[in-house]
């Protein structure tokens, strides 16, 4: 008889793990995924080139609806795991699944950092992790024209250049006085901003956000030398977090 294999998370590197299993031996496990979004397995790296719109959605997955059944993998997506009961060995989901595991994978990644200052619960206020976070952009610069993106990272820069080619005026606000301070030095940060700025891209140095204001839509960010922009759309690149499974 097989063994019981239940994986929280379907993203990239768990499923990588998946297709190891089933190289090696295709007959151990009948295998259960869950996945909170309800999406196959896609690429992340990839999010950027689709806002971008130098790819779509649909390029970007790497395991098609058919990868999953040809593999006799059951999938469950948009569902999330909310307790697991290691004496039992099952798991239960806020759909009120309860599914029995012998062997168990927690493949749950990361989760936009979203930062905790008041207002960054209103509607326009988003991370740049999922393809969700993705379209909501892409959405919004079809309705509204700025855009505030914090952190200048790769993330951030990449997020900004999207918003930029899809027509929206972007302020790029940085807690440091350099770009990419982790892997650029002062005097490459330096060239690197000029060649931002002629493309359009602006800077806003050496800011601490203080609060994101508006009454059910941001309107803009206040920071804590008390100046402030206007935006509709604030996205948060300032890093990820771990996922906590349930």
């Amino acid at each position: 008889m097989k063994k019981k294999l239940v994986m929280i998370g379907n993203g990239m590197a768990g499923v990588r793990t998946v297709e190891e299993i089933l190289k090696r031996n295709a007959d151990i496990f009948d295998i259960t995924i869950i996945g909170e979004e309800p999406y196959p397995n896609y690429n992340r790296i990839m999010l950027s080139n689709v806002l971008q719109g130098k790819t779509t959605i649909d390029d970007i997955y790497i395991n098609e609806w058919s990868w999953y059944e040809e593999n006799h993998i059951h999938l469950l997506t948009g569902e999330k795991v909310i307790k697991i009961n290691r004496e039992k060995k099952e798991i239960i989901t806020d759909k009120d699944q309860v599914i029995n595991y012998d062997e168990l994978i927690i493949a749950t990644g990361s989760s936009a950092f979203i930062l905790p200052i008041p207002g960054s619960d209103l509607e326009g206020v988003i991370g740049f992790r999922t393809i969700e976070d993705t379209e909501k952009m892409l959405e919004t610069a079809q309705n509204y024209k700025k855009a505030v993106v914090i952190g200048g990272g790769l993330l951030g820069l990449e997020a900004a250049r999207g918003l930029i080619d899809r027509g929206m005026d972007v302020h790029v606000v940085h807690l440091l006085p350099t770009l990419m301070e982790q892997q650029l030095d002062a005097a490459a940060a330096n060239l690197l901003r000029k060649d931002l700025e002629a493309q359009g891209m602006n800077f806003l140095m050496e800011k601490q956000s203080a609060e994101i204001y508006g009454e059910s839509r941001v309107e803009g960010l206040k920071f804590t030398d008390g100046t402030s922009v206007e935006c509709d759309l604030v996205v948060m690149a300032v890093g990820n977090i771990w996922r906590e499974p349930c």
